[in-house]
């Protein structure tokens, strides 16, 4: 049983399927760990949300900022942007049964020495408390408070951990931290408006997985949402968001041997390449 860690998908159906082909991909012998963002942006992402639903138990899925913020829209909490691309997701016929799936899936995988999160983790939190305040959210989204959650999702503030933290306060740092963290200072405190290259990040930052002594160095954390940073294998870090959205390409690692493969993608229509 080999498992492949796949970069954020963002609705590139085509490549998603052609790097299946180029890895042999068999739900009876393979498992797909995908870092989230499966939707937006991309052509197609009914095709790749209803073929990533059923896959079942061959994928591993944890949520990603553009997988909440189609369970935001579809909620009417908050509104279609300039470049989303999940209209047709939106108007589908089995629109509620997707969402109902998606809202279903982690905000952190943990699994041997791995741990699989959208963006990263906070310097203070270990894998087994992250796990643990990733569990908090997911219960909220599965249940009935669902929708007064996304009524107080977004925003910025709070802008680090602190374990007296209460109500939606507590529930969008945590959701902040695995869905859209890049960088924070050496004591948590995050930024969210820098999204560019590791040696041009404001002073006093430093990327999340650099910072000395965070709680989680045991273990590899599997991670995206950084495009700009590309492919990055490093000791303790697989980060797989690889621009396959900007004409780049949509990566996967095996996690047995650290083996990459790679499928290049095309960009949409008028838009840079992400390099």
């Amino acid at each position: 049983m080999s498992t492949y860690a796949i970069g954020d998908l963002q609705g590139c159906y085509r490549e998603f399927r052609q790097l299946l082909d180029l890895i042999g991909f068999d739900p009876a012998r393979h498992r797909l760990w995908l870092v989230g963002d499966l939707v937006n942006r991309g052509p197609d992402s009914l095709a790749l949300l209803r073929f990533v639903k059923g896959l079942g138990e061959a994928a591993v899925t944890v949520l990603g900022n553009h997988d909440l913020h189609l369970l935001m829209v579809a909620g009417g909490h908050e509104k279609l942007r300039k470049h989303d691309t999940i209209r047709d997701l939106l108007a589908a016929p089995d629109r509620d049964e997707l969402l109902d799936w998606l809202r279903r899936q982690k905000m952190l995988h943990a699994e041997g020495d791995y741990a699989m999160v959208h963006a990263g983790l906070l310097p203070s939190w270990s894998v087994a408390k992250a796990l643990d305040l990733a569990r908090e959210v997911e219960a909220v989204l599965r249940g009935k408070d669902f929708d007064a959650l996304c009524a107080h999702m977004y925003g910025n503030l709070p802008d680090r951990w602190r374990d007296d933290l209460a109500g939606y306060d507590r529930m969008r740092v945590i959701i902040n931290a695995m869905t859209r963290l890049r960088i924070c200072t050496p004591e948590g405190a995050m930024e969210f408006h820098y999204t560019g290259k590791l040696p041009h990040i404001p002073a006093g930052y430093l990327p999340w997985f650099e910072v000395p002594e965070r709680a989680s160095r045991g273990a590899t954390v599997v991670c995206g949402h950084w495009s700009a940073l590309g492919l990055r294998l490093a000791p303790g870090l697989i980060a797989l968001d690889s621009g396959c959205l900007w004409g780049g390409e949509l990566s996967a690692v095996r996690l047995e041997d650290r083996r990459v493969f790679q499928v290049a993608c095309a960009a949409p229509p008028g838009t840079k390449r992400w390099r």
